[in-house]
């Protein structure tokens, strides 16, 4: 009928029209044309490359990626190979977070799943190590030949496989995932930074649960200290509820992350490079001189979070059993305790 207006379908339908070969609704927009009547070329997209990166940040004031602070944390992305593109990465990211290097993986790498193996360090100043009689605090202490000895004695003890229960949050003693492998442990000579001297702790194992390594320190600690006897270190992996301190964050670092049978298979097949930054240790300590190791001196001098830590372990019942502790009213961890995150976990 005259005058009636026409359906939007229909009108959409008549409205197509027929330009240089193409057909496309009035609405729509036009492909592109190159001068001459020619169809324009889309542009070619370059195909994004499976890569790792080697990342390295102060854990102060952050919170991501565990954290903690990290010299060698390893990420897996696809990215475009674009020319300098660890300066342009770099160039958008504040100092204390740094992307040290890059290496092409193959299709189906995954970091996290990959990793056959983490090491942390810990660091702490050497009086947490002083006897129970002396100063809780006493910043002229150095540690002897001898307490290194007997702390790399304990921390020894800590190698093979052993049920650490005990040394998270919300694990039965009978869970399988308690079960943890660790492949060494050990204390480094100690070092003198700012009047205060200080240890470093290495831990290498399969993986970690939440605590474990800040509960593993804290325990040794507590026994060379004094205040517990060397035989809880046996116990904490029976089945029995035992009162495990946990020692500050602020010293945890994520060292180096593991891919040996990654490497084992494609690091020498001619396509892949091996997953170990030989070439980058020096970038890698260098970050560390200049933020991790400073930022942990000034946090401990500024916060003395270790010294605090220190006073709170003669509340601890170390002969006593979840229930016997609970009469006490010493702190005992709870299976259904809830816990903030500390970086060594799975």
């Amino acid at each position: 009928m005259a005058g009636n207006k026409v359906p939007p379908a229909l009108a959409s339908h008549q409205d197509r029209k027929v330009r240089g070969g193409w057909v496309w609704e009035e609405t729509q927009r036009p492909p592109k044309r190159v001068k001459g009547g020619e169809d324009e070329e889309p542009p070619r997209k370059l195909p994004k490359r499976k890569i790792v990166l080697l990342m390295a940040y102060s854990g102060k004031g952050y919170h991501g990626m565990q954290g903690v602070s990290a010299a060698g944390q390893v990420v897996s992305l696809k990215v475009w190979l674009i020319d300098d593109i660890l300066d342009k990465i770099n160039s958008h990211l504040p100092s204390h977070i740094r992307i040290l290097g890059l290496k092409r993986v193959t299709g189906g790498f995954n970091s996290k799943n990959k990793c056959d193996a983490r090491t942390y360090c810990y660091m702490l100043p050497t009086f947490a190590f002083a006897h129970k009689d002396r100063d809780v605090q006493d910043e002229s202490y150095r540690l002897s030949a001898e307490t290194l000895q007997q702390v790399n004695r304990l921390l020894a003890c800590y190698k093979g496989t052993h049920n650490f229960h005990n040394f998270t949050s919300q694990k039965g003693p009978r869970e399988p995932s308690a079960r943890r492998y660790i492949l060494e442990m050990y204390c480094e000579e100690p070092f003198v930074r700012e009047g205060l001297e200080f240890a470093v702790i290495k831990v290498k194992g399969q993986s970690f649960m939440m605590h474990q390594i800040r509960k593993m320190v804290g325990l040794v600690v507590a026994i060379v200290k004094g205040y517990a006897p060397e035989s809880v270190l046996e116990r904490s992996w029976g089945e029995e509820k035992v009162d495990v301190p946990k020692a500050p964050g602020l010293g945890l670092v994520l060292e180096r992350v593991h891919f040996e049978k990654y490497n084992q298979r494609f690091g020498s097949d001619g396509l892949h490079e091996p997953l170990d930054w030989a070439q980058e240790e020096g970038k890698v300590a260098a970050f560390k001189e200049q933020y991790i190791y400073p930022t942990i001196v000034s946090t401990e001098r500024d916060e003395r979070s270790m010294a605090q830590w220190l006073s709170t372990l003669p509340i601890h019942n170390f002969s006593a059993t979840a229930l016997g502790a609970a009469g006490t009213g010493a702190k005992v961890p709870s299976s259904l305790e809830g816990s903030e995150g500390d970086g060594d976990t799975d």
